[in-house]
């Protein structure tokens, strides 16, 4: 009997907690805004430098524009999701 009083106010209270930290979670990008921050500037530093070399070739500028546009498109989203978290 008292075990079971136990466990179900455990649960309850599990319930509230985890209902509270979803209440105060933000969904989305900005949970990896820093990952992609850092990869954008990587692959950014990489191509700069890259296109000084003689390795440079057209279809190497193809790769890295297909891995910086998503980037760059997410960076974008987290900006515009920070500043109207702010306002």
């Amino acid at each position: 009997m008292l075990l079971s009083i136990i466990s179900s106010s455990a649960i309850s209270s599990s319930a509230i907690s985890s209902s509270a930290i979803s209440m105060v979670t933000s969904p989305g990008l900005p949970q990896y805004g820093a990952a992609v921050v850092v990869g954008l500037i990587v692959l950014l530093s990489l191509k700069e430098v890259l296109s000084a070399s003689e390795h440079w070739n057209k279809s190497l500028n193809s790769s890295f524009n297909l891995a910086i546009m998503p980037m760059l498109f997410s960076f974008a989203a987290i900006v515009i999701f920070k500043v109207a978290e702010v306002i």
